[in-house]
């Protein structure tokens, strides 16, 4: 029987819908909600210590780990040892472990594994990456890693380099795609936002349904579908001023105004336009959710809560 461990979920995950409560594990470092904790299987866990996630894989009986734990793009920037720490040698924990106990293994990747020398629309899977951030150069490391641990131990690494990802779940955490989260916080609150961002600026996005199906359908693709182990996925792109419209459909008076900051820097360097046509072709990836629907999901939750 397969069981699922995902690091750094505190969130409700789908795949327990698929798999069965019983069969997948959330870890992570916070305190969980009671909610949590009705839902299923809960442990504390943190990636720095090794012995304490073996101990959780050995246990628990995992086949697949799913590590979440990264210190996204502006906070790493502010944060750049602890960063290096988590994302880099927390990485090699899970590699390591993934090796010796037969995981299959599934590590995120971003849009800001990419640079300014990068070729941003359309941003194929195969390029010149050179990021210049601490977070982004640790997923190019990741993404380099992984795949060398398939071809000399044989470790099943997958990876996707996902887009900004778009929840009604996750409160904004000042990551240089999350005004595409605040702006509806916001547009609930005062009916206006300050955007960091310029108003032309295209980034790469995806609703968080779409994004949970693409790690399902990674994982379940056979190893004779898979012809690379990292690979772009797509949903949409958008502007903040793009955003703004699709909004002012269902809040004709919302206002944005702008007050750009460093994190316009890191969107410069990022892919306007991501290139998934080999995850299309290999695995069938197919998101079902595009601006409207994100703008339509978001005000249906937040107004619920």
């Amino acid at each position: 029987m397969m069981h699922n461990l995902l690091s750094n979920c505190s969130k409700k995950f789908y795949s327990r819908e698929l798999y069965g409560v019983d069969n997948v594990v959330l870890s992570d470092i916070v305190r969980p909600s009671d909610e949590l904790l009705k839902q299923g299987i809960y442990r504390y866990a943190d990636v720095m210590d090794i012995k304490q996630v073996q101990e959780l894989l050995v246990n628990n009986q995992i086949d697949w780990l799913i590590h979440l734990s990264a210190l996204l793009s502006a906070i790493g920037e502010k944060d750049v040892p602890l960063a290096m720490k988590l994302n880099i040698e927390g990485t090699h924990h899970i590699l390591e472990l993934a090796r010796k106990y037969k995981c299959k293994l599934f590590i995120p990747s971003t849009i800001g594994a990419f640079g300014p020398e990068s070729p941003r629309n359309p941003t194929p899977d195969f390029c010149i990456q050179r990021p210049r951030t601490i977070y982004g150069v640790s997923k190019v490391h990741t993404e380099l890693l992984g795949e060398y641990f398939y071809y000399r131990f044989g470790v099943d690494f997958r990876c996707l380099r996902f887009p900004g990802i778009i929840s009604a779940d996750t409160k904004p955490g000042g990551g240089t795609t999350d005004y595409a989260i605040e702006i509806f916080h916001d547009a609930l609150k005062s009916n206006a936002y300050k955007c960091y961002l310029r108003g032309d600026t295209r980034l790469p996005m995806m609703w968080i349904d779409d994004c949970i199906q693409s790690i399902v359908s990674i994982m379940e693709a056979s190893s004779e579908q898979l012809k690379q182990r990292t690979y772009n996925v797509a949903a949409m792109s958008f502007t903040p001023d793009e955003l703004t419209k699709a909004i002012q459909k269902y809040k004709p008076n919302f206002k944005i105004s702008y007050e750009i900051d460093e994190r316009q820097k890191i969107a410069d360097s990022w892919p306007q336009v991501f290139d998934d046509q080999n995850a299309r072709q290999h695995w069938s990836w197919n998101p079902k959710v595009d601006l409207d629907g994100l703008v339509q999901r978001m005000f249906a939750y937040l107004e619920r809560q």
